[in-house]
């Protein structure tokens, strides 16, 4: 079945349909109506507007293109799997949530508490202007070309792979097991509180008291900027070119830097025995 330039404003428009294409349609009107494509299989949607709630609940195999999520359009994708998302703008309160097997390749996010609790996800050259929450409890994800700006993101993730990416996000990656980023620029104050596992490779690091209460902390070939009060109580293997600001109460590991500017450790808090500092100059 194909829909072509029609608008729709009624309760669950399509609800339930099956192999299903629907090309520059509108969902928006005076009947404000919601989930538009509740429970359908196997659609194929492009060029659309999408102005009212719950578009897409329940949706299995749906490839979603060149289609824009209005500020109104509230949780637009809840519990779906298998779908595929291209230059698409996604705007709205908890835009993705309990999703499995989701790609967005060239999109634009504005949406707090986005991506919440999801799997399976490929995020490949997407935007996210402005978010608190994003991507927080989701599993097994591969993210590369991301630019955002955040708060509080990436927390209780598990297996995230990031590479060539800007993040710009206060209190990232809390809580985290086994996440490792590439070739990216983070920014963030308290970056990587209690994670476990978290490595960064090539990466630029900017921001206060980074990478406290770590498990098992791995810097290789990374800067850091403006990073003061570093790896307190963390377990570490670090390896930085450049300047350390200062460094408090490592429990265990080995810090390589070209320069560190203070030192502070504390006998009832760390045995500095088991900590290895190596200044290069």
């Amino acid at each position: 079945m194909i829909i072509e330039n029609q608008t729709f404003d009624e309760e669950r428009a399509l609800y339930g349909l099956k192999d299903l294409t629907v090309k520059n349609c509108r969902f928006d009107g005076p009947a404000d109506g919601e989930s538009a494509f509740k429970e359908c299989r196997n659609i194929d949607v492009a060029g659309c507007f999408m102005n009212l709630r719950y578009p897409f609940w329940h949706v299995e195999k749906a490839k979603i293109t060149d289609t824009n999520f209005t500020e109104n359009c509230r949780a637009a994708l809840w519990y779906d799997k298998d779908i595929l998302i291209e230059n698409s703008r996604l705007g709205g309160i908890k835009a993705i949530r309990e999703c499995e097997n989701i790609s967005l390749k060239n999109c634009s996010i504005n949406s707090p508490e986005f991506a919440w609790k999801s799997q399976k996800l490929t995020i490949e050259n997407v935007t996210i202007e402005e978010s608190e929450y994003p991507f927080f409890e989701i599993r097994d994800a591969k993210i590369t070309g991301l630019k955002m700006k955040g708060k509080y993101s990436f927390q209780y993730d598990v297996n995230i792979e990031i590479t060539d990416s800007e993040l710009n996000t206060k209190d990232a990656f809390w809580h985290t097991k086994n996440v490792t980023v590439k070739n990216s620029i983070v920014k963030s104050e308290y970056l990587g509180w209690y994670s476990e596992n978290l490595t960064l490779i090539n990466c630029r690091i900017i921001g206060t008291q980074p990478f406290c209460y770590c498990k098992n902390l791995v810097l290789k070939n990374c800067t850091m900027e403006d990073c003061d009060l570093a790896f307190e109580r963390s377990t570490i293997d670090v390896e930085v070119s450049g300047k350390i600001d200062s460094i408090k109460n490592p429990l265990a590991g080995k810090i390589t830097a070209d320069s560190i500017g203070q030192i502070i450790l504390e006998e009832e808090i760390c045995d500095k025995s088991k900590t290895q500092i190596i200044c290069k100059e």
